[in-house]
């Protein structure tokens, strides 16, 4: 008896399947693309029939019983839509409620590559003022872009925003000026200028972000979910949106010692 790799579905090549989808000029359905695609992947061969208009839909709804399309149908058995798909394989599907931290180490990673390779020829000239600056524009670039994301939905983030910071509860306006805030001590604190101005503005906001993300998880056991990311979100309230605020708060202090003692920090 053999075996066959369940990763190269050598055994399925001589399957076949029917899919509905609907392929309109305006109009190409999403998951009716990933439903074909994923029974390719599996060693199907695929009749693709397209639905052109809305009668071809409600003509296919009709004659298979369905209330939606797309639809799969494998060796003469129906088999439902993408996600009926998905389930006939046996393959986990993410809750999209579900709480997750994905966003923000996506948003940390991207600002750590961004930073090396701006900083990556200048560590064989002076290694010590490339490691620091590429600390700097880590730091400074995650500010920006968990600022932008903010900025993606003011209304979603605000809303979101209230329900923990403490200075947004007694100044509603306050989580409409903290992505702004955010956004442009980050553009400063990367390119290095106007430190007056970038630290004093990323500190305040900093310190008031994490005495409030720590009352609301740590002394009053609130379970959020974190707008660091943008209103909506599934990112939950807790350390890593404290260490967000840690992070800028230290930048903030580094950018004020680097102010005051020019002639200690490598230029």
């Amino acid at each position: 008896m053999t075996t066959t790799d369940p990763d190269s579905h050598q055994g399925e090549r001589s399957q076949n399947a029917i899919l509905y989808r609907m392929v309109m000029p305006t109009h190409v359905c999403p998951s009716g693309l990933k439903a074909k695609a994923l029974l390719e992947r599996r060693g199907y061969s695929v009749d693709d029939r397209w639905l052109r208009s809305r009668d071809d839909v409600e003509a296919i709804k009709a004659e298979l019983d369905v209330k939606t399309t797309p639809q799969v149908i494998i060796d003469g058995m129906p088999v439902g839509g993408y996600t009926d798909t998905l389930d006939h394989f046996g393959i986990t599907r993410r809750d999209p409620q579900a709480k997750t931290y994905t966003p923000v180490f996506a948003l940390f990673a991207v600002a750590a590559l961004l930073a090396v390779l701006l900083n990556l020829p200048a560590f064989t000239a002076d290694p010590a003022k490339a490691l620091i600056r590429t600390v700097e524009q880590f730091i400074a670039g995650s500010m920006i872009l968990f600022g932008l994301q903010k900025l993606r939905d003011l209304e979603a983030f605000s809303t979101q925003f209230l329900g923990y910071d403490l200075l947004a509860q007694r100044r509603v306006r306050y989580a409409y000026f903290y992505p702004f805030a955010e956004t442009g001590a980050g553009l400063l604190m990367f390119a290095g200028l106007l430190p007056w101005l970038a630290a004093p503005v990323g500190l305040f906001i900093s310190i008031v972000g994490a005495v409030s993300v720590y009352k609301a998880v740590y002394i009053d056991k609130r379970s959020l979910k974190c707008a660091c990311v943008g209103g909506n979100s599934n990112v939950p309230l807790g350390f890593v949106s404290l260490t967000e605020n840690l992070m800028m708060m230290a930048m903030a202090v580094w950018m004020l010692f680097k102010l005051f003692n020019p002639s200690l920090v490598p230029t």
